[in-house]
């Protein structure tokens, strides 16, 4: 299966060395009573991120790739958040939807829009990056699969820290661009261009009309 990228490249995405990795769609980062939104920043911003990851992740069933679903979040007592993030109190007040990015607390959850099917992973990982103390290596190793395709929020931190992660693991990473964002535009697109420097260092970056066709290209030759 190819990909048409947005340079004129072809990202190779074969079904059985797939993943889709849909990043912290949770509520805590994209409703009213969540995280995000209580520390003054507007969800909106990120929500103009659901329609895209839902596609996708259509598109991923349909054409046979692995999904990989990822929360960030941390245990009840915080023990496996750095002492950092204790001191900054990034996670375990309370709010609207439970203590905010603790495990188990309703605002932890995934949107009622980007559900996991039955059968999908999900990867709860105490930091920005989703191989960050996480089994996701062994999982795909397991799987065959050393091609990641990434969308989700938010595109400078949670996205670009597992790219990086994942890169740096020997993954082929394609970022789609539209089904990503970030509080700030000038932010999401300089986290792109970060992608493209160096003769695109850091992978393939292409849009959700361009991975669905692919998909739907395969579904039909099937």
């Amino acid at each position: 299966m190819q990909i048409a990228c947005e340079d004129g490249r072809v990202f190779l995405a074969p079904a059985g060395r797939t993943a889709l990795v849909a990043i912290d769609m949770q509520r805590d980062f994209l409703e009213d009573g969540g995280f995000c939104a209580a520390a003054g920043d507007d969800v909106a911003l990120l929500r103009t991120a659901i329609p895209k990851v839902a596609a996708l992740s259509a598109a991923a069933r349909r054409a046979g790739w692995t999904l990989i679903h990822t929360r960030e979040g941390y245990a009840p007592d915080m023990s496996d958040a750095s002492a950092m993030k204790r001191e900054r109190k990034v996670a375990g007040r309370d709010g609207p939807l439970g203590r905010f990015l603790i495990r188990g607390e309703a605002g932890h959850d995934f949107i009622p829009e980007l559900m996991p099917h039955q059968g999908e992973i999900v990867v709860d990982k105490p930091g920005f990056g989703a191989f960050h103390r996480t089994d996701l290596q062994a999982k795909l190793t397991a799987l065959g699969i050393d091609r990641l395709i990434l969308c989700g929020i938010t595109t400078q931190c949670c996205v670009q820290s597992t790219m990086r992660e994942a890169v740096d693991r020997g993954f082929y990473c394609l970022t789609v661009a539209d089904a990503c964002a970030a509080f700030e535009p000038a932010v999401h697109a300089a986290a792109l261009t970060l992608i493209r420097a160096e003769n695109n260092l850091f992978g393939w970056i292409a849009d959700t009309e361009a991975v669905v066709a692919a998909a739907g290209s395969s579904s039909a030759a099937a």
